[in-house]
């Protein structure tokens, strides 16, 4: 058995990485209109090549920008499709008095167009730093629709939501041809929705929206698929789930059997990056639906505390998954992003290396070198 040298690879990672503290401040600074959007921009180029680099260091075959040029994972590029709006996030402070960003709502307002190429810039400029595999990650199109259901989508425009479904997928073809034509052969979607969807507490959130939980799954596959139908020839593209990942916190919890058959056995993806750092994620028994031909990535190391993980129990926990799927059909990552937002996850820019530089070792100590 070897390395994979087509992605997803052995050691892999979700894509979004600790801001440094001078981009934060340059950020704070624009907000203040004391710098230009272009001197920003510049910042983060900087930034952006310093993280290739850390990458590349650790021994990372897919490289990312880190997220450098987002505030949310999903807001910022959703935000740029024709028709949608964002209700503000806010944070709130739960009762043990951690603090948890409550889900901003994206709405959806008029029809759902893809009026400009979103990711190119960033993507040209990712690819002209690094020789090994860059990596795009946008979110999932499930975002336009979860967490306001059917009452966040104008009626008006789509009394029919089997039209607000082909619209979004068809925006979705356009940006992934986009960058196709540039030469980019990696894009993940990021995802919390399915996720979400295994914790009963969200399931009732969504019966109070109007949506049945256990059929929520099956129509999000069908709607992904519109998506994969138009994914451009030579491009992987897979999904990534989490039960959310704000300043080291989450929202869900709950083993993914409500979703599994839906997520594996019916999306049309390359690869599912699933998150297995604790107990939250449940077993590994669900990946049993997972067909042949298909990677799943296990997050088995966390990125939201900076205690390191033991290799031998790394190692042992990809074999107790291997009971389900083939050796060969797994590969390991980091459980999420370690800043899916810019606030970034409590845990040390040493730390944050030091994971994936573990994570490119036992990969390599369980896979082989290629």
């Amino acid at each position: 058995m070897s390395q994979r040298t087509t992605p997803p690879f052995r050691a892999d990672h979700v894509g979004s990485f600790l801001r440094p503290d001078y981009l934060l401040d340059a950020r704070a600074r624009l907000a203040r209109g004391e710098i230009t959007a272009a001197l920003l921009r510049s910042v983060e180029d900087r930034a952006i090549a310093e993280v290739v680099k850390m990458q590349e260091d650790a021994g990372l075959q897919s490289i990312t920008d880190g997220e450098f040029r987002r505030t949310y994972f999903h807001i910022d590029f959703l935000e740029q499709l024709g028709g949608v709006r964002t209700d503000v996030p806010v944070t709130v402070r739960k009762p043990d008095g951690s603090e948890e960003l409550a889900p901003p709502v994206m709405r959806v307002v008029d029809k759902v167009r893809h009026l400009h190429d979103i990711q190119l810039a960033d993507f040209r400029y990712l690819k002209g730093l690094t020789r090994r595999t860059p990596k795009v990650t946008i979110p999932s199109p499930t975002m336009l629709h979860f967490r306001g259901g059917r009452a966040a989508i104008s009626s008006e425009h789509y009394p029919d939501l089997e039209a607000f479904y082909q619209d979004t997928a068809d925006a979705y073809g356009a940006e992934l041809r986009s960058l196709a034509a540039a030469g980019c052969t990696y894009v993940q979607m990021d995802d919390t929705n399915l996720a979400y969807l295994c914790d009963p507490k969200m399931q009732e959130a969504a019966r109070r929206r109007g949506d049945d939980p256990a059929e929520l799954p099956h129509r999000y596959a069908s709607f992904i698929n519109r998506v994969v139908a138009q994914k451009p020839a030579g491009m992987t593209l897979c999904t990534h789930l989490c039960r959310g990942n704000f300043k080291s916190t989450w929202a869900a919890e709950g083993g993914y059997e409500p979703v599994a058959e839906a997520l594996l056995a019916e999306m049309n993806l390359d690869a599912y990056f699933l998150e297995y750092d604790d107990a939250r994620s449940g077993d590994f028994r669900p990946l049993r639906f997972l067909p042949p031909g298909k990677i799943v990535v296990l997050g088995l190391v966390t990125t939201k505390v900076g205690t390191m993980e033991s290799r031998d129990a790394l190692k042992r926990r990809i074999m107790e998954a291997a009971r389900y799927v083939p050796l060969e059909q797994l590969a390991l990552s980091p459980q999420c992003g370690f800043s899916s937002t810019v606030h970034g996850n409590a845990i040390a820019m040493e730390v944050q290396a030091a994971k994936l530089r573990l994570v490119v070792e036992v990969a390599r100590e369980v896979w082989g070198d290629g």
